[in-house]
Parts: C-alpha cells; structure tokens; sequence
C-alpha cells in the first residue's frame, strides 16, 4: 500500500487536509496511507512513505526539504496555494499520484 507524508510547519494545516484527502481517495476507491507531520518530525517520518507533499508556506525550505527526500529516495512535491481551499483535497491527492507514476519528480508549483 503506497503512503503519502504531507508536512507543514506545525502539522495543524496538514492534519486538516490529510483528512480530506482520504475521503477523496475512499471517493476514488484508492487504499493509501495519508498522514500528517510537521517539518520539525518530517526527518523520522520520511522513511516510511512513498510520496511527500510540502505545504505551500514551506516554499522557502522546500529545495531543503526535497534533498532530504531525495535521499531516502522519496519524491517531493510542493502543494500550490490554492490546497486549503475547496478542491484542493482533491488536487493534492491527484499531485501525490503523479509522484508514484514518476518517482524522479520533485514538482514546484505555484
């Protein structure tokens, strides 16, 4: 079963979010693991997935972020800003599934 980490700043935004997400996927009819993390406790977390999402507040760290992927040969991508608004759910989780079709991606949107 493929795993999605989503990490913000402190894990509240993406905890929001996370829980749409797996409504969209059940919608969908797609098993994943969708969870949440904050940037400080990425580092542990990052191991155990298969696709990180990077909230758009994080854009300033993001090519750090991604390195950190990278070298646990994880693809990253950044979320554009529109996530958190209707829709977005479902634009995050279409994001995460094009990263597990091309795991050599690290996309930055806007």
């Amino acid at each position: 079963m493929k795993r999605i980490l989503v990490v913000c700043g402190a894990g509240a935004s993406s905890t929001f979010l996370v829980h749409r997400m797996r409504k969209v996927a059940a919608m969908r009819g797609l098993e994943l693991i969708i969870t949440a993390t904050s940037q400080s406790e990425m580092a542990q977390a990052i191991a155990d997935c298969d696709a990180l999402l990077v909230g758009p507040h994080l854009a300033p760290e993001f090519a750090v972020l991604a390195a950190s992927a990278r070298s646990e040969g994880v693809p990253s991508a950044l979320l554009p800003s529109t996530v958190f608004s209707a829709g977005g759910d479902d634009e995050a989780l279409t994001l995460a599934l094009t990263l597990f079709d091309h795991p050599q991606t690290e996309s930055v949107l806007s």
